[in-house]
């Protein structure tokens, strides 16, 4: 039953990593207008752009991996 569980939180195909980076940049977005509202001007710009850049690299990442796992199973 635990694998059952567990086999729900993999990321199998590039679809599924296209919807969680979606989430991932939807959160850092959230909170990037959080830090705008909290430091305005040039600083809060500075946290928002390393919110999303943060995105952008997670998601390379996760797209990276989700290829290389689909071309190592054949």
């Amino acid at each position: 039953m635990w694998t059952r569980l567990a086999r729900l939180f993999v990321i199998k195909t590039r679809f599924e990593a296209f919807l969680v980076i979606y989430a991932l940049g939807a959160g850092a977005v959230e909170r990037g207008m959080g830090y705008l509202h909290r430091f305005p001007g040039t600083q809060g710009w500075i946290l928002f752009l390393a919110c999303t850049a943060a995105v952008f690299m997670a998601g390379g990442k996760i797209l990276d991996a989700v290829t290389y796992e689909q071309e190592r199973a054949g």
